[in-house]
């Protein structure tokens, strides 16, 4: 019976934990602000708990609904009101502007020298005289404006007009064709045939990926297996 009960309390934490997480939206840890880091901890604990809880198992699962909507409750306010913003995520620091390191700056984000030169070197950036201006975002990541002469010549700046790029819609995947995403393309399988024969293929199980922009170029890879 006890384990029939924990089979069941497991179930329930994970679907308590998978109706928060679409509740409160999907973000990568880099992204995450230092509420939500915190947060994200204390509900993947307390679903931990509430799988184990066989007596009274509503108990953490308020818990991890309060948990849930306080966090939803604050990205509203947030949203609707960009001043509390300061007071609840914090403001980005610049921490290396013109040439020259902040160090009270640098102390107000509690970083040192050896933190800052590794998440330069992170950001591909070995050389501090490549870089103009180094912002510590409140998230703890080194955002890096680089100096005009060290970035990377663009179309632009050589008065290039290249033709837009578009991006690619998955209509084969593993030798199986997708009719629904060829459907949006407004395409269908006799003209994927066809385009499948040009390119030196029988059919679509010969192809690993095949990939359509909405310009119907299409892009066929196989398997170095």
């Amino acid at each position: 019976m006890d384990i029939l009960k924990v089979i069941l309390t497991s179930l329930l934490s994970v679907v308590a934990l998978f109706i928060i997480t679409k509740i409160m939206g999907h973000k990568q840890m880099a992204q995450l602000d230092f509420f939500d880091y915190i947060t994200g901890i204390t509900i993947g604990s307390i679903a931990a708990e509430l799988a184990t809880e066989l007596e009274q198992p509503w108990k953490p699962l308020i818990a991890i609904i309060i948990y849930g909507g306080t966090s939803v409750l604050l990205s509203t306010i947030i949203t609707n009101f960009p001043k509390t913003r300061k007071f609840i995520n914090g403001t980005p620091t610049i921490i290396m502007d013109n040439g020259k390191l902040n160090r009270k700056n640098m102390k107000k984000a509690k970083m040192d020298l050896s933190e800052f030169m590794v998440l330069c070197r992170n950001a591909g950036y070995f050389n501090l005289d490549d870089i103009q201006t180094a912002v510590f975002e409140y998230n703890g990541t080194l955002t890096i404006l680089p100096v005009s002469t060290g970035r990377p010549a663009t179309p632009k700046d050589m008065s290039l007009t290249p033709q837009q790029e578009y991006v690619y819609t998955e209509v084969i995947m593993d030798g199986r064709i997708l009719d629904g995403n060829l459907h949006k393309l407004g395409l269908d399988v006799t003209w994927l045939q066809k385009q499948l024969e040009k390119q030196g293929f029988h059919n679509a199980k010969e192809v690993y990926l095949g990939v359509c922009d909405k310009e119907n170029n299409l892009s066929l890879y196989v398997s170095s297996d």
